[in-house]
């Protein structure tokens, strides 16, 4: 009698411990799975490879952006499925717009590759750049100098480049800080243009090391299935620039608004 006992006993035991393990798998795929809807579906992250939207995004910067800020398109997908759909199918489930001064992840099509860059214009703008100062509807965006600032380059010649930085304000009230080299540069005479309806203007931050909606090789007007999402902060940046005598070494951008 001990003895089928003691087998009674770990025979129970053992259900025990197995039930507890199923339902351990359990959480721990649903867990997963959650993870995996919250980061593909709802959010993603990206890195910055070019210094376009400087003094905002560095080289480096790992980014979030939000999918569902706008709607979802098939460039909204995860796991690059938005590649595999028809290029013909274009719709969009959308329920807001991006707005002038966000900071958008669109797909370059032609390229094949992601761009960030912010919104400077909407659908029926009128968008106008003169001597390096945009203007939207007739209206100059403000524009106040904030310093002289020297930078080493992430890959480029010159190795160290001047840039005056900028406070600029859109008229809609959003600010945040730009780079200009000089008011002389070409693409610091544009347009003026007008916005098609369903479509964005995007221009770089870094102004005269951007190739967004006023150059040549650019993207041009983005339709709205073609963003991504909004891209909402840094998360986290690898960014580490030696402090060098003389040149501006980027810091406080985590967490920080764009």
């Amino acid at each position: 009698m001990p003895i089928e006992k003691a087998v009674n006993q770990a025979r129970s035991w053992g259900e025990s411990n197995l039930e507890y393990l199923v339902e351990l798998i359990r959480f721990m795929i649903s867990v997963v799975a959650i993870w995996f809807v919250w980061t593909s579906f709802a959010f993603a992250t990206y890195f910055i490879p070019s210094e376009s939207m400087q003094p905002s995004l560095e080289v480096d910067d790992r980014i979030v952006v939000s999918k569902w800020a706008y709607g979802f398109s098939r460039h909204s997908l995860p796991l690059g499925l938005g590649e595999i759909v028809p290029h013909s199918w274009n719709a969009r489930l959308a329920w807001s717009a991006p707005a002038r001064g966000d900071v958008v992840v669109i797909r370059d099509e032609d390229q094949g590759i992601n761009l960030i860059k912010r919104v400077t214009g909407i659908g029926g703008d009128v968008i106008e750049v003169r001597a390096g100062r945009l203007i939207i509807n007739g209206e100059m965006a403000e524009r106040d100098f904030l310093q002289q600032r020297r930078y080493r380059q992430h890959n480029g010649i010159p190795s160290v480049v001047m840039v005056s930085a900028y406070g600029e304000t859109l008229p809609s009230g959003r600010d945040y800080t730009i780079y200009e080299r000089s008011d002389t540069l070409p693409h610091d005479d544009f347009g003026p243009i007008t916005v098609p309806e369903g479509h964005i203007f995007l221009m770089g931050d870094n102004r005269d090391n951007s190739a967004d909606s006023r150059a040549p090789n650019g993207p041009g007007y983005v339709p709205f299935y073609r963003v991504v999402g909004r891209a909402e902060t840094v998360l986290f940046t690898f960014k580490h620039c030696e402090r060098e005598e003389g040149l501006h070494c980027p810091t406080g951008r985590v967490w920080r608004g764009l």
